[in-house]
C-alpha cells in the first residue's frame, strides 16, 4: 500500500523538489548580477525531471524509492530515498549572454526576473495540484470510516 502511494506522488514530488532547486539556482543567479566573472547558470527542467523519476523510480529488486528503517523494535521510521539526498539536481548548464558585460558577467536580470516568476508560478501550480491529490485521498479514506 505505502509503494502504490509513493509512486502515486513521486512525480508531483520530484517536480516540486527539482522546482524548489531551480529557485535556488535562480536566486544565486540574481543575487550575483554585480559579481565580475560570474556566468549565470540554468538547468533544463524536463530533461532533469525525467533523469530524476528514473533514478528515484523502482530499483532491480522492483522496490520503490520509499524504505522502511528501524533503529529499534518499537520504532518505525520512513526514509525517502530520493533525488535531493544524492546532489542529483547539480546538473546545471551556463546560461548563453544575450549580453556580456565588460568585467565577464553574463546574468541579464530581466531574463532571470522573468524566469524567476515563471519558475515560482509553476512551484505554487504544483503544490495545488498535489494538495488537490492528498485531499482527495483523505477523503476517500474518511468515507470508508
Amino acid at each position: 500500500m505505502v509503494d502504490k502511494l509513493d509512486a502515486e506522488m513521486k512525480f508531483g514530488q520530484e517536480a516540486l523538489n527539482l522546482r524548489g532547486y531551480r529557485q535556488e539556482v535562480l536566486s544565486s543567479n540574481i543575487a550575483n548580477a554585480d559579481t565580475p566573472g560570474y556566468e549565470a547558470r540554468d538547468m533544463d527542467f524536463s530533461k532533469t525531471l525525467t533523469t530524476a523519476l528514473k533514478k528515484g523510480g523502482h530499483d532491480e529488486s522492483g522496490q520503490s524509492g520509499l524504505q522502511l528503517v528501524t533503529d529499534d523494535v518499537g520504532h518505525i521510521a520512513g526514509q525517502a530515498q530520493g533525488t535531493t539526498g544524492n546532489g542529483f539536481y547539480g546538473q546545471l548548464a551556463y546560461r548563453n549572454p544575450v549580453q556580456q558585460s565588460l568585467d565577464g558577467n553574463t546574468v541579464d536580470l530581466d531574463t532571470e526576473r522573468v524566469n524567476f516568476a515563471d519558475n515560482s508560478l509553476h512551484y505554487e501550480t504544483g503544490m495545488t495540484v498535489l494538495t488537490g491529490q492528498i485531499k482527495a485521498m483523505l477523503a476517500a479514506i474518511t468515507q470508508g470510516t
